[in-house]
């Protein structure tokens, strides 16, 4: 059994969704590995396990009650003070970093085709989408309201971010030319986003009674739990 200490460190790895930015790293090295192409820097590394905590971290910012029957949610209305001074250290590294690693590559960047930076991108703009903007002159788009849909761009993102940006920022850093879409590139996408789809799918079913009580239309609620478990996540799982 874990001690008190131990137990809130663990609970900061996974709510604090440091272990989210490990995976995308861990991912991306596989994504180079299997492509046969040499390690990004650690500056990269550092980039995208540092983007991916900010960028699932502000969702659960609004999180003010410590009672909430969901447990992370009441870690960040406890923690809320240490969480945004966290955002805020981090953000400021993030910057930092990005300004070095900009002044280091700039004219790799600037090689970069057309095509390539429409994928550079696509993946962000995705990820605003999906927890939506409200403007004046733009509207008001929030890609998470759609339920049944949410897995699936999740898991787009995550493709997006684990198999296209390593190898573009690698041609970048070794300023080899451009990023050309390969048969082994598309199928490693089509696998990450199979695989953090149907890991989105299954998050859901814990939450399947309280979102079809507040009729919040997700995939396992439109499919029921019988269907989603027998029909998809096995057949996509084996």
């Amino acid at each position: 059994m874990l001690t008190k200490p131990a137990n809130e460190f663990v609970r900061a790895i996974f709510f604090g969704n440091y272990f989210y930015g490990v995976c995308i790293v861990a991912l991306s090295v596989e994504t180079n590995l299997q492509q046969q192409h040499p390690l990004n820097s650690l500056v990269y590394y550092a980039m995208v396990f540092i983007a991916t905590v900010l960028y699932y971290t502000h969702a659960y910012i609004p999180a003010k009650s410590v009672n909430d029957i969901n447990p992370r949610t009441s870690w960040y209305a406890r923690n809320r003070k240490e969480i945004l001074w966290s955002q805020w250290i981090l953000t400021i590294i993030l910057l930092a970093l990005a300004v070095y690693y900009l002044r280091q590559h700039f004219e790799g960047l600037l090689q970069l085709p057309f095509l390539n930076w429409i994928l550079l991108a696509l993946f962000p703009v995705v990820a605003l989408l999906y927890y939506g903007i409200d403007h004046r002159y733009f509207g008001n788009y929030n890609l998470r309201r759609i339920g049944w849909l949410k897995p699936f761009i999740i898991g787009f993102i995550w493709a997006g971010a684990a198999t296209v940006y390593p190898v573009i920022f690698n041609v970048v850093e070794q300023g080899s030319g451009s990023y050309e879409i390969n048969r082994v590139g598309t199928f490693l996408f089509i696998k990450n986003l199979m695989f953090v789809t149907v890991l989105c799918i299954m998050f859901d079913i814990k939450d399947y009674a309280a979102d079809s009580n507040q009729q919040v239309k997700t995939f396992v609620v439109n499919n029921g739990l019988r269907k989603t478990i027998f029909y998809i996540i096995l057949p996509l799982s084996a």
